[in-house]
């Protein structure tokens, strides 16, 4: 069987690569129809300035009683792709910061549906980024693993 990433992955983009002064919130998304969720995020540090990444949970994509993450989820980072494209496997956490490096990295988070608050309603996430440095940018990409791989997977910006 051949993979067809389109298919098997609803793409979302959940922040458009901008500057991290302030920090920033990305799209919410609903994670009703997906076995697995990766947020991609990448970084192009040119500061010295770290960048504290979350994943939040919330009981609808309008952001509803949004809340941090409480289960702890796989991450790799690497924190210098001009030199390798390994990712390292980093330890379980809620959050991930980013070395002070001045280098382009990639960091990814692994969320499992079933680790968000679902007694209490929540099933979407959305990434957010610390106040760091106007130097800094970030951008980040959701890959949902559809439970049900098709043509069109479902609108995962809907409830």
């Amino acid at each position: 069987m051949s993979l067809s990433l389109p298919e098997v992955f609803k793409i979302v983009e959940a922040m458009p690569n901008a500057t991290d002064a302030a920090g920033r919130t990305g799209d919410y998304v609903s994670l009703k129809n997906a076995k697995r969720a990766y947020i991609f995020v990448d970084v192009a540090q040119g500061n010295s300035a770290t960048i504290a990444i979350t994943v939040e949970q919330a009981s609808a994509v309008a952001g509803t009683g949004s809340k941090a993450i409480t289960n702890t989820v796989p991450i790799w980072s690497n924190l210098d792709t001009a030199a390798s494209d390994t990712l390292v496997r980093r330890t379980d956490a809620v959050a991930y910061t980013t070395d002070a490096g001045v280098k382009n990295k990639q960091v990814i988070f692994q969320i499992d549906p079933a680790s968000l608050d679902l007694a209490g309603g929540f099933d979407c996430i959305t990434v957010k980024t610390g106040a760091s440095n106007v130097a800094n940018l970030t951008s980040a990409t959701y890959f949902l693993e559809s439970r049900y791989p098709q043509a069109t997977p479902p609108a995962a910006i809907t409830d």
